[in-house]
């Protein structure tokens, strides 16, 4: 099945993907033949049974997986920006951070590394500028509004947190770190985020889901679009702005989060998908 998602003729697309197919070891297709455009101001939701490639699709998406296909930033590939630099502008936040190397501050100085070489290409006669803001980043502190550290504060997460192995931190401390580390280091364009509450209890999961929805609204975040993964139809409800249902051979933009029961959803190339304005 091949689907093209899309916004009304002449509307600009932030990310857009076609035809891309990502296969086992054993060349067996996970899922193949997907298409779709993401755009400024959408969030959006994507589910489909256990198995059928959702962490899959967000990794080749962040060119963390090998695919076939194309995928453009702005028009661009990935290695036209450089792969790590399109890593820290497509930034993929897992459902299991425990299982990354090193600590929290560590892996803020490598992501904010990344970024302070693609500042210095982006504006290279800039350079003490350039060096002012890397070093800020690079040492985690509370300094910006939104620094990762005060944004976990927020969040409940103890500054001392960030200096522990990641495979010490419970799984709820874990995944709101790494959201805070998505939120509070500028440059990131689309956030792919992997079931981002799972481990997060009711009171924690609204706090951090405001703060995702507010990024749209705030003048010095970079975000302008995300793709979240989630098997809760209430989350799904409450943060998606557009819907995709990956399901077998490719995908289908719904009206509502979920499997489209009798094809209830309308089909692809007929749904005018909603941005934020």
């Amino acid at each position: 099945m091949s689907s093209i998602i899309s916004e009304p003729e002449g509307t600009p697309s932030l990310l857009s993907v076609r035809n891309l197919v990502c296969s086992k070891a054993d060349n067996q297709n996970i899922f193949s033949n997907i298409s779709f455009d993401l755009y400024q101001g959408d969030i959006l939701v994507l589910s489909g049974r256990s198995g059928a490639g959702k962490t899959t699709l967000l990794k080749c998406l962040s060119h963390l997986n090998v695919y076939e296909g194309e995928i453009r930033l702005h028009g661009k590939k990935a290695t036209e920006y450089g792969v790590p630099s399109y890593r820290t502008r497509v930034l993929y936040v897992p459902q299991r951070p425990s299982m990354l190397p090193g600590t929290p501050r560590e892996f803020v100085k490598v992501v904010t590394s990344y970024r302070s070489r693609r500042q210095s290409h982006e504006e290279s006669d800039s350079k003490a500028t350039n060096a002012a803001y890397a070093n800020t980043l690079s040492t985690a502190k509370l300094g910006a509004v939104h620094s990762p550290i005060r944004v976990a504060e927020e969040w409940g997460i103890d500054e001392d947190l960030w200096d522990r192995p990641w495979s010490s931190l419970s799984g709820g401390e874990s995944q709101r770190i790494a959201l805070a580390v998505a939120v509070g280091i500028p440059g990131a364009e689309v956030l792919l985020l992997d079931e981002p509450t799972s481990a997060l209890d009711a009171e924690t999961m609204a706090l951090v889901e405001s703060t995702l929805l507010d990024l749209f609204k705030d003048e010095h975040s970079t975000v302008k679009a995300m793709v979240w993964i989630t098997h809760s139809e209430e989350q799904g409800r409450r943060v998606g702005r557009r819907y995709l249902y990956l399901e077998e051979g490719g995908c289908l933009e719904t009206m509502e989060m979920g499997m489209p029961a009798s094809r209830r959803s309308r089909t692809p190339s007929t749904v005018t998908p909603t941005s934020a304005s």
